[in-house]
């Protein structure tokens, strides 16, 4: 099959950059979301970060021009009918994301591949609400997606090789490193990370030490490029303890249970960079 248009359902931070990655490719792509001033912001959001790039010498005013010329946006499912290939990226719960597959899974092409940018949630789940769980995967895109090369590619239950290798394929068009994992909560990135994350919150809220002293030795002690905390402010707080409830419930192991600071963050609306507080002011 060959695949030309790319659908992408979720027009939030990781939505757009999806789009645009496949947009740079050469796909033709169409974002939807469910409010134009949603598709607007992704709109203009690209266009910031395709500006950037030309001013760093990384594209062409010309490519720049040519790839917003392939990102076309609806707030209408049924403009995906025609799509080759799709990929989900709404709201990280499982709910929302299950009754998305199943309408989906009655609008697109019998052959579409279906592709969740889910950074925890089981494939196999979302799957199961579809009558093609054979052409259900995960393709967990990195923040920021233009700049980061790797992508969690998930294998459901019931997923085939043969989508596997079709997604795969996708992210080495798009110039990513595909890496295969398994599906389990969190599958490998969030499994590894988000233990980290929360034990550096709960090292805050037991006074070990400060936000910045936490990032400071993480960064010069362990030469990461950025502080736990200064991540997870960049991740979203609110979807950070999504994920760790999703590990939580998945395991049932208490190494996983979210902190009470991020709980109480979370529902005083301090959700990190998107809200412009967190456990840094923005």
């Amino acid at each position: 099959m060959t695949i030309t248009t790319i659908g992408i359902v979720g027009a939030g931070t990781m939505g757009g950059g999806i789009a645009q990655a496949f947009a740079q490719a050469g796909f033709a792509v169409r974002l939807i979301d469910v409010a134009e001033p949603l598709l607007d912001r992704a709109r203009r959001s690209v266009e910031k970060s395709l500006d950037t790039f030309v001013n760093k010498g990384k594209v062409s005013a010309a490519d720049r021009d040519a790839a917003l010329g392939r990102l076309t946006t609806a707030t209408a499912l049924d403009d995906l009918v025609e799509a080759d290939y799709i990929v989900e990226a709404i709201v990280e719960n499982v709910e929302a994301k299950r009754a998305l597959f199943t309408s989906l899974d009655a609008i697109a092409k019998p052959e579409v591949i279906l592709a969740s940018n889910t950074s925890s949630i089981s494939i196999t789940l979302l799957g199961a609400a579809t009558k093609r769980p054979d052409r259900v995967l995960g393709m967990h895109f990195m923040n920021p997606v233009p700049l980061m090369t790797l992508v969690e590619m998930i294998r459901g239950q019931a997923t085939s090789d043969q989508s596997m290798r079709i997604g795969s394929e996708l992210c080495r068009r798009l110039g990513k490193t595909p890496v295969e994992a398994a599906d389990f909560p969190g599958f490998i990135a969030n499994r590894i990370l988000m233990p980290m994350i929360n034990e550096a919150i709960y090292a805050v809220m037991e006074g070990v030490g400060t936000p910045e002293a936490i990032d400071t030795v993480m960064k010069l002690g362990m030469n990461h490029p950025m502080g736990p905390l200064t991540l997870a402010d960049f991740i979203g707080l609110d979807v950070c303890l999504a994920i760790l409830e999703v590990l939580h419930d998945g395991f049932g192991d208490p190494k996983y249970r979210a902190c009470p600071l991020l709980r109480r963050m979370v529902a005083a609306g301090q959700l990190g960079r998107k809200s412009g507080q967190g456990f840094y002011s923005y």
